[in-house]
């Protein structure tokens, strides 16, 4: 158990857990997930469209698709590249009170759409938190994996990711050894995807998502107090990857987010 732990610093991040979510921008104001094919996507409220919003023009433009680069031409105007998820954050198209931008899945294109007056319609409801416990901040063992595990990680639809494993955690609870395998490293942050016997009851079903600082020294700090729900937990139009059997917990875990109750 690490001794650094503050309430302060968790009220905190639990506050900016609620303007996240509570934004224009929230995944809970997504409103579709519509894969596009090479050439031509029409975009607009008609039927046929590929990408169909909800409201505004019957077509608004076309998204072409060439290989990996897409761009888009709104309707009577030069077409514009639009720059992916794929190293960062997306360039989004306003249309309205809509808008839409690109991300790409293990090789296929996708434009989320979203209502960025979701909120004026439907506050978000906020979350719920298990008691605030010291006791499940955990100093772990940062052990080296040599050679390295390749996971095929798979997510909500069912794609699966090959995710390369460079180190495990290893930490000791209530006398029995625990390790959890990360799914990325960087040196700003360890992300962490588990589910634990709370799952699917008293926490989201398809489990949590946990991001810790990097090691140093050999040794990491897992908070689980900051473990938090995925974006399927809010909407159906998110790619979540889910848990890998090795990050299965075989005990409960009541710190972090709760189940969301609110509706999407």
């Amino acid at each position: 158990m690490s001794n650094s732990y503050q309430v302060s610093d968790l009220s905190r991040w639990q506050a900016a857990r609620h303007a996240e979510l509570s934004a224009a921008d929230s995944w809970l104001g997504l409103v579709g997930l519509f894969w596009l094919e090479d050439g031509l996507n029409a975009v607009g409220s008609a039927e046929n469209a590929v990408v169909c919003l909800p409201a505004g023009p019957a077509f608004a433009g076309s998204l072409r698709v060439e290989g990996t680069r897409v761009f888009w031409q709104a309707d009577g105007l030069e077409a514009q590249e639009l720059e992916t998820d794929r190293s960062g954050a997306p360039a989004a198209v306003h249309i309205e009170k809509l808008a839409f931008f690109i991300v790409e899945r293990e090789g296929r294109l996708a434009a989320r759409v979203r209502d960025l007056a979701w909120a004026s319609r439907q506050a978000f409801a906020g979350l719920d938190y298990f008691p605030e416990d010291a006791a499940w901040v955990y100093e772990a063992d940062w052990a080296e994996l040599s050679p390295p595990l390749t996971m095929e990680v798979p997510n909500v639809t069912g794609e699966l990711k090959a995710v390369e494993v460079r180190h495990k955690a290893v930490f000791t609870v209530d006398g029995q050894s625990v390790e959890l395998l990360p799914m990325s490293e960087s040196d700003r942050e360890v992300f962490f995807v588990f589910r634990d016997r709370t799952s699917g009851k008293e926490s989201y079903g398809a489990g949590r998502f946990l991001k810790a600082l990097p090691a140093k020294n050999g040794r990491i700090v897992l908070d689980f107090n900051r473990a938090y729900n995925p974006p399927c937990a809010f909407t159906p139009f998110a790619t979540c990857p889910l848990p890998p059997p090795e990050n299965w917990l075989p005990f409960r875990v009541p710190a972090g987010e709760k189940k969301y109750l609110g509706e999407h």
